[in-house]
């Protein structure tokens, strides 16, 4: 079986304990329906878009949305394909059955995954099929070649062995957090495909976590922390062999990554979740709240109070009489009080 080498060092524990601390608060938030598919569709266009750009997709954010919304969008063939692939691949992982922690990952699952994200792109014979030859990883400046992969008659073994890894019991010593960096690295390294292995890496470190009870809600995107300094992923990556295989590196630069992106996740969904104490008073559960009366619970958060002069701002080209309609809902339901009784009344949280 595959034994990362690793020292667990302080930066490791910082960033692990931040990660702790957001998907505590991420996990517990008591979040609306609507905000909560708002966060995942945010990460699924992250990720698909960050994923892909990090390998050359010349589309930006908003061509990629605009991709995913079935939208034509006038760009590369293969750079559309490789988004509409991506896509493909995070419906994957979100399915109930991958993402269940008592099911194992098998060697045809990540061939599912390579099949998935090379689609249209590779010939058939490619996809979802072990590389038979050997390949070199290149530096696209120098050209100088930057990484000498495994000979293609090892790799059976190797994925063998990393699987064993990924399927070792849930309660080994290994936090979820550096699992998932083990494997990503691992797969990088193998590099078991003719092209593609960098997407599949990050998905597969993705579903770890997933299957490790840390998919925290998908509301995640790594992706974009890789893409915002290639250069560092890269670097991270190939520090493992020039430390002689020792991960530890990596995994301070993996476990940042995640601990940025939840901490950004914990503000946003702070600013808008409802207060903790409510969420005891509804036996945990969250609310099912209209989008006007979530905006108003928002408004109030944020500057302490709502008055009948401040509808416009908030709702333009809603009368007043439906914005009340929606404050009576929040007023019933014990979440916000009337301080007042004239147009002058403010409402604030109870």
């Amino acid at each position: 079986m595959y034994q990362p080498k690793f020292t667990i060092t302080n930066k490791i524990l910082k960033n692990i304990g931040s990660i702790e601390a957001s998907k505590e608060v991420i996990d517990h938030a008591p979040l609306l329906p609507y905000y909560e598919k708002e966060f995942q569709k945010d990460a699924i266009v992250r990720t698909v878009h960050y994923g892909t750009h990090i390998e050359g997709n010349e589309l930006n954010l908003s061509q990629a949305e605009r991709v995913l919304e079935g939208q034509d969008v006038p760009a590369r063939e293969r750079d559309i394909q490789e988004i509409i692939n991506y896509r493909k691949v995070m419906d994957y992982l979100g399915k109930s059955e991958i993402r269940n922690p008592k099911s194992e990952i098998a060697e045809e699952d990540i061939k599912e995954i390579h099949e998935l994200t090379v689609n249209k792109i590779l010939e058939p014979e490619k996809c979802g099929v072990f590389r038979k030859s050997q390949v070199v990883v290149k530096n696209s400046v120098s050209g100088e070649v930057s990484f000498r992969p495994p000979m293609a008659v090892a790799i059976p073994f190797q994925i063998k062995d990393l699987i064993a890894f990924i399927n070792s019991p849930s309660d080994q010593d290994i936090h979820p957090v550096l699992k998932s960096g083990c494997v990503h690295y691992e797969l990088v390294r193998i590099h078991p495909f003719v092209d593609g292995n960098g997407r599949v890496a990050r998905v597969l470190s993705t579903l770890i976590l997933f299957k490790e009870g840390y998919d925290i809600r998908r509301f995640f995107s790594l992706e974009e922390y890789f893409d915002s300094n290639a250069m560092s992923y890269y670097d991270a990556l190939q520090s493992v062999e020039k430390r002689g295989g020792d991960l530890t590196y990596w995994l301070e630069y993996f476990s940042l990554g995640l601990s940025i992106e939840l901490s950004k996740i914990k503000d946003k969904v702070e600013r808008i979740s409802i207060d903790a104490g409510l969420k005891e008073k509804l036996g945990g559960k969250p609310l099912m709240l209209s989008e006007r009366q979530l905006k108003i619970i928002e408004y109030i958060q944020k500057t302490g109070h709502l008055q009948n002069k401040a509808f416009d701002q908030l709702f333009p080209m809603v009368s007043e009489d439906t914005i009340l309609n929606e404050i009576k809902v929040l007023l019933n339901a014990g979440i916000i009080k009337k301080q007042g009784v004239t147009k002058g009344a403010k409402y604030i949280m109870k």
